[in-house]
């Protein structure tokens, strides 16, 4: 290829649109086969409920956040491609609590085949959001790959007193999202020709959108859990928080923000298989309303990349919050509630 705009990025993925992780059901059957060491007393964060990031104590002022995030192509123009792939590899810095401050890129390309600018536009998008982060980028690793990929390994700071963990929701707290989902359905869709290109520039920007603004908002109010919505969709990290967190949520799923024509576009088969795994697994766990259809709870499952934050809030503050959230132009909305229970979710129209 000699231009890097005669290439369709997500043709070269096997996994054309979703980029999505590995299953949970089968990352944690493979966790379960080994016992990594989670005995050192300054491990803060780590395995035990499925957080976004670990967190080490380095001081009693200090501790480090580390996180690593890759995924294959999901948009076709690279430099957009990139800006997502940084922006989502940062985010889990953010829904701990942190301050992202180091970065290391992480390439699959396939270099003989591939004009290198392609390549070069792909970390020039990842750098445009690492500066706007203020994350400074201190080198990666690459390897030839027919296949490509891109992300980044990412570390920041966090004060061991006020990291926000994903199991830390109370009964009578309001759940915020931050913004919209069906971002996995659309991504496919793209593969499949079904997107005007105003429609890719949405949710291209939806993606590219840094959660660095929203997680400083909230540094103003109480979170008592808080995590970002990524590959195991809206209901699979709301599972999280309700098993992590002893608690029940109740989500309302039509005040859900939902990205135009994911409904349209899931009901014409562009539902990734990322986003079906992630029911199969969560279906045991969630109750729905009988009004809602297939379609409608596969939404609320879908295999999101670099989705918004779902922070768990004591309802006194919530409005506030939402408010400021919305006028500072982000797509925030009252979802659900946090009720007495034991990790299971109940999803009412």
């Amino acid at each position: 290829m000699s231009s890097t705009e005669s290439i369709k990025l997500t043709a070269l993925s096997s996994k054309g649109g979703c980029g999505c992780k590995i299953g949970p059901a089968d990352l944690r059957e493979v966790l379960q086969s080994f016992s990594p060491a989670t005995d050192n007393a300054n491990l803060l964060v780590g395995l035990d409920t499925s957080d976004d990031a670990g967190v080490y104590r380095i001081n009693d002022d200090t501790a480090i956040v580390q996180t690593v995030d890759f995924f294959t192509p999901i948009v076709d123009d690279p430099y957009s491609f990139g800006q997502i792939a940084a922006a989502n590899a940062i985010s889990d810095v953010y829904a701990m609590g942190g301050t992202p401050l180091t970065a290391l890129n992480i390439v699959a390309f396939p270099i003989a085949d591939l004009d290198k600018q392609i390549l070069g536009r792909i970390l020039a998008g990842a750098d445009n959001k690492l500066k706007e982060a203020g994350v400074t980028l201190l080198g990666g690793h690459s390897i030839d790959d027919q296949e490509p990929k891109f992300g980044l390994a990412v570390t920041g700071t966090i004060h061991p007193d006020k990291i926000r963990t994903n199991s830390g929701a109370k009964p009578g707290d309001v759940l915020i999202l931050t913004k919209p989902i069906g971002v996995g359905i659309l991504t496919t869709s793209i593969k499949r020709g079904l997107l005007t290109e105003t429609e890719v520039e949405r949710v291209t920007q939806v993606m590219a959108t840094l959660n660095k603004e929203a997680a400083e908002t909230m540094d103003d109010y109480q979170v008592h859990a808080c995590t970002d919505v990524t590959g195991f969709g809206l209901l699979g990290h709301a599972s999280e928080m309700a098993k992590g967190s002893h608690v029940e949520l109740q989500v309302f799923a039509h005040q859900v923000p939902v990205l135009p024509r994911v409904k349209e576009l899931a009901e014409a088969g562009a539902v990734p298989g990322g986003t079906k795994n992630n029911f199969n697994y969560l279906k045991d766990d969630i109750s729905f309303a009988e009004s809602l259809d297939q379609i409608d709870q596969w939404i609320l499952a879908d295999a999101v990349t670099s989705g918004g934050l779902l922070a768990a809030v004591p309802e006194a503050e919530a409005e506030c919050l939402l408010a400021d959230l919305q006028n500072k132009d982000m797509e925030a909305a009252i979802i659900g509630k946090v009720a007495d229970g034991n990790g299971h979710i109940v999803v009412e129209e």
